[in-house]
């Protein structure tokens, strides 16, 4: 398969306590089925939907008391030389760049607005092997509480192109303040960025959104909230699709879509 662009979304992954409990709720939900865990990279253990790989899942590290949470890479043709350019743009390392094995070389970072993430350099492991489909990896958006920072920062790493959502006078989208980055022009959008308003409790950190496609999102959410998962927003009808912002029952956030069933007419973009 084709190599991610540099900047594109490439892979997602997740750390849970209770990895068998995570892979029953999203068999359920998304559809996924597992493969053996790689006991050589920590139990790390990849998430199928038709065969092809989508996802991982991954019990934390010893001594780790990491939330649960899913993070969302960006490749990177060089890893370390990307690691250079987020600290020059005021980003953090959280975790160097480290060489797993022969698969690829990952760092995980946080944007100065304090949303993390993660980079990958791809070796025999070269990402999602589907996108854009149900039970895969569909689209994300960066939620942050200052989108100076993450506006300045993510083109300045990787390159991207930044178009603003006119609101016009649609009283559904009326002082919502939201960004497309794209990757060689408006027909390759790969990240939203949304800024997060008083809905949002102040607790909640600036973070990464990743949606999932499902064949319907109102199945889901009702298999989300069967098996003790949270609704957090939705289901609502969108241009895009009809999608809803969920938690899974450890606490991980992430957001289902049905890309088939659209409504109203596609916002316009300055």
């Amino acid at each position: 398969m084709a190599e991610f662009q540099e900047g594109a979304p490439c892979w997602v992954d997740a750390m849970f306590t209770d990895v068998e409990g995570a892979k029953e709720f999203y068999a359920d939900v998304l559809g996924w089925t597992f493969g053996e865990s790689s006991s050589e990279y920590g139990n790390y253990t990849q998430a199928y939907s038709d065969g092809k790989a989508v996802a991982a899942v991954v019990p934390p590290m010893p001594g780790a008391d990491a939330p649960s949470q899913w993070c969302l890479y960006f490749a990177s043709p060089d890893a370390a030389a990307t690691a250079e350019k987020i600290k020059a743009a005021g980003g953090e390392l959280l975790m160097e760049p480290m060489q797993v094995g022969g698969q690829g070389t990952m760092l995980i970072a946080k944007e100065p607005g304090g949303a993390v993430f993660g980079v990958w350099q791809s070796g025999e492991h070269k990402g999602f092997e589907k996108t854009g489909e149900a039970g895969a990896y569909a689209w994300a958006e960066v939620f942050s509480r200052d989108v100076a920072k993450p506006d300045a920062f993510l083109p300045t790493v990787f390159g991207y192109e930044a178009e603003q959502m006119e609101t016009g006078d649609d009283p559904e989208i009326a002082g919502m303040d939201f960004k497309v980055f794209s990757l060689g022009g408006r027909s390759n959008p790969v990240l939203g960025r949304m800024a997060m308003g008083d809905e949002f409790p102040p607790e909640v950190p600036s973070y990464i959104q990743v949606y999932f496609a499902v064949p319907d999102c109102d199945e889901a959410v009702a298999k989300t909230k069967k098996h003790g998962g949270q609704l957090h927003f939705g289901p609502m009808d969108s241009p895009f699709g009809r999608f809803a912002a969920v938690a899974d029952p450890q606490g991980a956030a992430f957001a289902v879509i049905d890309l088939t069933t659209t409504v109203g007419e596609m916002p316009s973009f300055e």
